[in-house]
């Protein structure tokens, strides 16, 4: 039975501090693989993503080339929740997930930010039955966390505003050449 770990999010654009999550995932062996989903419509956000679905895909599949081949190899761009119209939950696609991975564990891996709103999630106590969470330490969230990795205090916003140090190589690149955020 393998472990097959869930890192969703909006990732507008995805940065270093994922990057490092998912290192520290693999590298600990915490998950036999990891689907990094790119959300479609989140639910409990304030305002939607700033980049188009498709740029974001593009850019998580682009920052796992910066990624050491043994961590990357584990790794999976999976655009299920970008090509689901209308609303987009998480129990839809842990359900999903379960069904294309049938006798494997599914983890989900959040941060603590995300993990306070657990109870405002959609038919949150059969996602809670369904997973085992990873929570990690978000140091400008502090909360409940069951792994400190040591999370870098990266933020997208960061990046929209100009920031591209943190990102990774080829995601700076692709910002640049396709005019996002503040790179216009």
């Amino acid at each position: 039975m393998a472990k097959i770990a869930i890192y969703g999010g909006t990732f507008d654009p995805i940065h270093k501090g994922h990057l490092h999550v998912i290192t520290e995932i693999i590298s600990r062996k915490l998950a036999d693989r990891i689907l990094l989903i790119p959300a479609g419509q989140p639910q409990l956000r304030d305002t939607q993503p700033v980049a188009a679905a498709s740029d974001r895909r593009a850019m998580c599949q682009i920052a796992l080339k910066d990624l050491p081949a043994e961590v990357s190899s584990k790794v999976e761009v999976n655009p299920i929740e970008i090509l689901r119209q209308g609303s987009s939950f998480t129990i839809d696609t842990v359900e999903a997930v379960a069904q294309s991975y049938p006798g494997d564990q599914i983890a989900l891996i959040i941060g603590t930010d995300a993990f306070t709103k657990i109870e405002q999630w959609h038919r949150s106590s059969e996602l809670k039955d369904m997973v085992e969470f990873i929570v990690i330490d978000r140091p400008e969230f502090p909360g409940e966390a069951n792994l400190d990795i040591g999370a870098l205090n990266i933020s997208a916003t960061q990046v929209r505003a100009g920031d591209l140090a943190s990102v990774s190589p080829h995601v700076a690149t692709y910002i640049k050449e396709h005019h996002l955020y503040a790179s216009k």
